[in-house]
């Protein structure tokens, strides 16, 4: 496993920023996470290809403690056994169909694109969706679709959500689930607004290090 010091964009991003900018005045400046696209995600082998060579928001959501780096290097390294199933499927299928209601709702466009972080290339994220608003600041969007009634968002997925505000410059994301019974939508989509952490962030961050550590450890 081999960590580049940069990457090749390809393509153009695929979302549509909604924002309120006004037409006919002096356009918007470009957002400046458009420069730090490593790809567009249109094409899934050259997404898979750039993950593998850094630390994602995947990743990220299962180091809860210094512990479970050991487990996340070897599953970095070698694969995860794992290949999905009705749960991973049910989600692959209705993410489009939420994406629409969010963008609806909220105003966040769906985004496939993946991103590296201003501070290392090595840190990726691929947010669900991606809104640059009228003030300038960045918000998110992370969709999920469970058979449970939340009382409260997973330790994981929060993990994972301050990883890629962390790598955008997020300033919130809005995280939204859809829960279902056997595989039937219960209702409209539920959804909840978290705040950017930066203690969160900065140990997280400090976890993903000690991660890469590992691998260029094993891998030379």
């Amino acid at each position: 496993m081999r960590f580049p010091r940069g990457f090749r964009r390809s393509g153009p991003i695929i979302v549509t920023l909604r924002n309120s900018w006004e037409t006919g005045r002096v356009p918007a400046p470009e957002p400046v996470y458009l420069h730090r696209m490593v790809t567009d995600g249109t094409d899934r082998a050259a997404w898979m290809r750039a993950r593998s060579r850094g630390i994602t928001a995947t990743d990220v959501a299962k180091l809860s403690t210094p512990r479970s780096i050991e487990a996340a290097a070897r599953e970095k390294l070698y694969g995860s056994r794992f290949g999905g199933n009705a749960y991973t499927e049910h989600g692959k299928a209705r993410e489009p169909e939420i994406a629409a209601w969010v963008l609806e709702e909220h105003g966040i466009a769906p985004s496939r694109a993946l991103f590296h972080a201003e501070a290392d290339l090595r840190h990726l994220a691929t947010p669900d969706g991606l809104a640059l608003r009228s003030s300038g600041t960045i918000e998110l969007a992370e969709i999920k679709t469970t058979n449970k009634s939340w009382r409260s968002i997973p330790r994981n997925y929060l993990r994972q959500v301050w990883w890629q505000q962390y790598v955008l410059g997020a300033e919130r994301t809005l995280m939204v689930w859809e829960q279902h019974e056997n595989f039937v939508p219960v209702g409209d989509p539920q959804c909840r607004w978290i705040d950017r952490d930066e203690d969160e962030i900065e140990r997280l961050v400090g976890l993903a290090m000690r991660l890469i550590d590992v691998l260029i450890e094993r891998t030379t």
